[in-house]
């Protein structure tokens, strides 16, 4: 799934340390594809990368503090600022989402479980410091 000239409304723009290793991750993780990837003029690094994952896309690029460091890997933070949350369409389909990040590397921040709300919901943590939440509606009661 490629947006080409009808991006999503949102759409996050993931700033990490180790590009290719978190695409990798990502693959693994969430079933994403990369439809694009540039790498910066040093061959390590990934200057800008798309991933079509969970019907959306994200955006993704290597830090480059050497332009100013106002975009910053959440380690060099001192932690994620924000999560991304992901709404999937059955209570079932959390603990699958987990499960899958998990074995991948990722660290559960929070189990999923039955809500207040009325979701299931869970929290991990990736291996680049980004912080990921899965909601799931749970089924209505008469």
């Amino acid at each position: 799934m490629a947006f080409g000239s009808n991006p999503p409304p949102i759409q996050p723009h993931l700033c990490v340390k180790g590009g290719i290793e978190a695409i990798a991750f990502y693959e693994r993780a969430f079933g994403a594809q990369c439809t694009f990837k540039a790498m910066a003029d040093d061959g390590a690094r990934v200057m800008h990368a798309n991933l079509a994952l969970f019907g959306s896309e994200v955006m993704l690029h290597d830090e480059f503090p050497e332009f100013g460091g106002d975009l910053l890997a959440p380690p060099s933070r001192g932690g994620a600022s924000m999560a991304i949350n992901i709404n999937l369409p059955a209570p079932a389909d959390i603990d699958a989402a987990v499960a899958r990040a998990e074995a991948a590397g990722a660290h559960v921040v929070m189990p999923a479980g039955d809500v207040f709300w009325g979701a299931r919901y869970a929290r991990i943590r990736d291996p680049f410091g980004h912080i990921w939440s899965f909601n799931a509606p749970l089924a209505q009661h008469p």
